[in-house]
């Protein structure tokens, strides 16, 4: 069986980090964009809903089901690249956006290039490193969320201010072209099952027996509906909170995607990384740790996401936003690594994305679109205020994510013994 050294595991890690940390910038710029759009456009809070929302994530996730399945029996590696052409491609293409209607379809190019970027990254993570190293290299990869948005919003906020809107989409599009060239001549394809010193068979399960499968294990459809409705919340926040602030408080796109660049991808990314790291530590001496971890961050971070949303101080928003970013960051690397070790070796690509699917439907897709029409319902009453208590009222749904992750982690043990 072919093995890889160290410095290789390494060089694959960091290329992929990249790759996602583009596939965040180019997916979560239209946020820090949003108000600039609105205003040229003529667009309603439920129309940008729909654009951060399920125009994406329906496309997406739904896509990434297929997708990953041919990533189970294919080259995974030549699949990230493409990809990663598809949806560079069409984030370009936004900023020629003369209508909702062009804008929607090139938020669906997007949607549909960057389905196959994770489920296959992940199942070429999990055969280049072990069990007991997976959710650190996992959550290592998961920085290029908070990464690609501190990026995308200090780029998107800034273009905007000095060029226009239309500008930051190609000058963040364009370089993802180059990226996947290098993605497709350096990057090597791994041995499926080399990590743990196991033969694939030929068998490939399909999606619909994968589905199934993960279906019968309790712990795996609770950490998926905890992760759905924990993303339902950030999701929420990354799409929305620059438009709050802009609204409520007054400040202007550049500022606002400086603050919040440094806050969603400094505490954002220390709360993916310390939340792999801890689930490791903890989860090596009591399994239900793995889990467990995500219960705790998720139920301590919803008070002061809650004032960050009642206070009238644009600082105190800011200052008491870091810690729900953090902790709220928790279930990333976990949830992945987990599923990842219920899954057998050819199907692993499928169940990432099947974790993705009900993650980003519920979450990416949902969760967007229901703070936007909150926000139109309530604007009759509160006015400009309406996004607040949008937001507001998504926060307390990280208590509801909160039990799940505890009642799989009861369930994790036994799950993974029957696993392997």
């Amino acid at each position: 069986m072919t093995t890889f050294d160290e410095q290789t595991r390494r060089y694959v890690l960091g290329v992929l980090v990249v790759v996602y940390t583009f596939n965040f910038i180019d997916r979560q710029i239209l946020s820090i964009l949003l108000e600039p759009i609105k205003l040229e456009l003529e667009l309603s809070d439920s129309q940008l809903g729909l654009l951060t929302g399920f125009a994406f994530a329906l496309f997406y996730a739904t896509l990434g089901i297929p997708i990953a399945r041919y990533a189970d029996r294919g080259n995974r590696r030549n699949l990230i690249a493409l990809s990663l052409t598809i949806w560079s491609g069409f984030t370009a293409l936004s900023g020629v956006a003369q209508n909702f209607w062009y804008l929607l379809v090139a938020r669906i190019g997007v949607g549909v290039g960057e389905a196959g970027c994770s489920p296959p990254s992940h199942a070429m993570i999990a055969d280049y490193y072990p069990v007991e190293r997976r959710a650190t290299a996992l959550g290592i990869y998961s920085l290029g969320i908070p990464v690609g948005i501190l990026f995308g919003f200090l780029a998107g906020g800034w273009i905007n201010e000095f060029f226009g809107w239309r500008w930051a989409f190609f000058v963040v599009g364009v370089p993802g072209l180059l990226l996947a060239i290098l993605v497709r001549t350096t990057v090597r394809e791994p041995v499926r099952g080399m990590a743990e010193g196991r033969t694939a068979s030929d068998d490939l399960p399909g999606v619909v027996e994968t589905f199934r499968y993960l279906l019968t294990k309790p712990s795996f459809r609770h950490l998926a509906f905890g992760g759905a409705l924990t993303a339902f919340v950030g999701y929420s926040y990354v799409s929305w909170i620059p438009s709050f602030l802009i609204r409520s408080h007054g400040m202007g796109t550049g500022e606002v995607g400086t603050w919040l660049g440094l806050i969603l991808g400094i505490p954002g990314g220390i709360g993916i990384a310390l939340g792999g790291y801890l689930a490791d530590r903890f989860g090596g001496r009591d399994t239900r740790w793995y889990l467990w971890i995500v219960t705790v961050a998720l139920a301590a971070g919803v008070p002061f996401a809650a004032l960050v949303f009642i206070t009238d101080s644009a600082m105190w928003a800011l200052l008491l936003l870091n810690v729900p970013v953090l902790l709220g960051n928790f279930y990333q690397a976990t949830s992945f690594s987990q599923t990842q070790g219920l899954a057998g070796l050819r199907m692993r690509a499928v169940a990432a994305a099947v974790l993705l699917f009900i993650i980003n439907i519920i979450g990416l897709g949902a969760g967007p679109q229901t703070v936007g029409i909150l926000s139109d319902l309530l604007s009759a009453e509160y006015g400009r205020e309406s996004l607040r208590y949008a937001l507001l009222i998504a926060t307390f749904v990280n208590l509801w994510a909160a039990v799940h992750y505890y009642i799989a982690g009861k369930h994790l043990a036994k799950d993974l013994a029957e696993a392997r």
